[in-house]
């Protein structure tokens, strides 16, 4: 058994082109005589430190603040663990002003090329579309728009489409058949498909299997998700790209979100396409050849990819070795350790990515991530790393780790933080910790709170404020005026949601430290509607958390600084089913949180948006019974 369906003759994949893909060894060093020498930007160092310096100096500059004001009433061990958890949690905070600062400097720096590109080689570039589950009509309406953009792109490579299925239900795959063989027609002889019969290994096996048996017949395979969509242009840019440049391994682009119709979706959307730019561009600046892979919407070499990423598993003593979960870190971390370079684009206009409709879809896609994001933390050790292929693996744990820090504050501030007399501590166990949260006095606590604000605001500030150098017109996000309040309306809400988020995280974060799996099902796309029983039972744990912390203040034993904070996870249910509202309902709502991808929608999306209503006729169209 070669783990392939069988598939009818209207559905046969090329011939077969196998490449070998050996599993690498991650305690050991590795280097691929395949890639060429290549040597990184001599500025690169300078914007380095231009990310890092001042986020560094920010940080010192803040335990000394904080030491000093601790110092006042005598200093403790607690609160020196109190200040590394604020340390802990400004560094990545710090950090990622210095990175919006450093893109914006460059977004205002750039300036169009006067010099003609060389003609780039053509390529063979497999376009690799992995589903699991999926809804056959949004999948295929996608391929087929891309299918279209290419058709009438200027191009001088030569692309084909694969959907690699490992659905396992029969009715969807069903569908799936049905729906290939349209687009096997409209594209003949551009079009594969193939459903394993076995899921081995995920989304990192579905690939593998398409490498070891077809990828010798592709220069690039560019990675596409389910709900994925490129431009022609984009495909044709990336690929372009990697062909101009021998030593790259892998491009990864920036994509940009579309589709949202709810409360939740758009604050994201609104969020990535107009702040996304700047902190995209300041990461392109101090990576530069040494970037990370995101798993989708990148273009890989396909024979430095099968020679350098093969994935082992971890040992386990529970059995059979476990499956490295989120492999996209890794397998950048792989391409750069064997001498390939690894780059990121953020210029590259027209990458696409559908994104969670409500609050609950986004927790429960997070929870899986976070278990594959801690999981990296355990292969820091690997052999051969480049530092900052390692500063990526650790940045996608802190991500995580820093909500479990702030929820600490959070408890820290609630029970120690009103005073030795008053405090939650000492009110209900009568035991002087000789631990108090210092007094400050009301300015005093306005401009640490301030600060605290400006610099969480910040990027998004600078962001918006340079959303023009970043090619947003103002007219595609509805004016200046609807512009400035769809940037309060998201800011108010990112606020509002941020204290729930922190409190699910640091739950995520403690289901896998036990050792309890998230489930890995299908994301949710186009919404679902939640019962309130159901969104009852999801935020029980904030909603006590907020009840309590009202509580104490109302008794006087809890600062009144954290009101913002309570009331949000008091609201915590209401605020859940406010994220599914669609706004799309109504002209004035539909405006809301617009962005150019939504209010003037390029020719790829209105392409898609059409084909999918073409599958979906084609796909529930009834088939007719033959008669006997």
């Amino acid at each position: 058994m070669d783990g392939v369906t069988h598939l009818p003759t209207s559905a046969q994949m090329p011939p077969l082109a196998p490449l070998a893909r050996p599993i690498q060894n991650l305690d050991q060093p590795y280097s691929d005589s395949a890639a060429p020498d290549w040597i990184g930007k001599s500025q690169t160092l300078w914007f380095r430190l231009a990310a890092f310096l001042p986020a560094v100096a920010a940080t010192c500059a803040l335990i000394f603040a904080f030491g000093d004001w601790f110092a006042m009433d005598g200093f403790v061990p607690l609160e020196a663990g109190i200040i590394a958890l604020v340390a802990f949690t400004f560094f990545w905070i710090s950090l990622s002003v210095s990175t919006a600062v450093l893109g914006v400097a460059t977004l205002y720096a750039a300036r169009p090329s006067d010099m003609p590109k060389a003609l780039a080689p053509a390529l063979d570039v497999a376009l690799l579309v992995p589903i699991y589950n999926e809804d056959p009509i949004d999948v295929f309406g996608n391929a087929a728009a891309m299918m279209a953009g290419l058709r009438a792109a200027e191009r001088r490579s030569h692309f084909h489409i694969f959907i690699l299925s490992d659905t396992r239900d029969d009715e969807i795959a069903a569908k799936e058949l049905r729906a290939f063989e349209a687009l096997r027609d409209s594209y003949p002889g551009q079009a594969f498909y193939r459903r394993r019969l076995d899921n081995t290994d995920r989304k990192v096996g579905n690939l593998a299997n398409w490498v070891e048996r077809h990828g010798g017949a592709y220069d690039a395979m560019l990675v596409l998700d389910a709900d994925s969509l490129m431009s022609g242009g984009a495909i044709t840019a990336l690929t372009d790209a990697l062909a101009r440049d021998p030593a790259a391994g892998l491009i990864q682009s920036f994509p940009t979100l579309f589709g949202a119709k709810t409360v939740f979706g758009r604050v994201q959307q609104f969020s990535n396409r107009i702040y996304g730019a700047a902190l995209a561009e300041g990461l392109a600046k101090w990576t530069d050849r040494d970037g990370n892979y995101w798993g989708h919407n990148a273009i890989i070499r396909t024979s430095a990819f099968a020679s350098c990423a093969g994935l082992p598993r971890l040992k386990s003593r529970k059995g059979p070795g476990r499956l490295i979960l989120s492999h996209d870190f890794i397998e950048a971390g792989l391409l750069r350790r064997a001498g390939w370079s690894v780059r990121f684009l953020p210029q590259v206009d027209g990458s696409y990515e559908e994104v969670p409709p409500t609050l609950i879809d986004y927790v429960i896609r997070d929870r899986r991530w976070c278990q594959g994001n801690l999981q990296h933390l355990g292969l820091l050790r690997s052999r051969g790393f480049h530092a900052v292929s390692r500063f990526h693996l650790i940045s996608g744990a802190m991500g995580y780790l820093t909500s479990p820090a702030w929820f600490a504050l959070l408890l820290v501030w609630a029970l120690i933080g009103n005073g030795v007399e008053t405090n939650t501590l000492t009110y209900f166990s009568g035991y002087d910790s000789q631990v108090s949260w210092p007094s400050m006095s009301t300015g005093n606590a306005f401009l640490f709170l301030g600060f605290m604000y400006a610099m969480l605001l910040a990027p998004k500030l600078m962001s918006a404020a340079a959303a023009h150098r970043a090619g947003i017109v103002m007219r595609d996000v509805g004016g200046l005026g609807q512009f400035l309040l769809s940037v309060i309306i998201e800011i108010t809400l990112s606020i509002a949601y941020a204290p729930i988020l922190m409190v699910q995280q640091t739950g995520a974060v403690v289901r896998t430290l036990i050792g309890a799996r998230a489930v890995w099902n299908p994301q949710q796309r186009q919404g679902k509607h939640y019962s309130l029983g159901v969104m009852i039972k999801f935020h029980a744990f904030e909603t006590l958390i907020g009840v309590l912390l009202v509580a104490g203040m109302m008794q006087g034993l809890v600062t009144l600084w954290l009101l913002p904070i309570a009331v949000s996870l008091v609201l915590a249910i209401p605020l859940s089913a406010l994220s599914g509202i669609n706004l799309s309902n109504r002209r004035w709502s539909s405006r809301q949180m617009g962005t150019p991808e939504h209010l003037n929608a390029p020719q790829i999306i209105r392409t898609a948006m059409i084909e999918r209503r073409r599958f979906a006729e084609l796909i529930n169209r009834p088939v007719p019974i033959a008669a006997e």
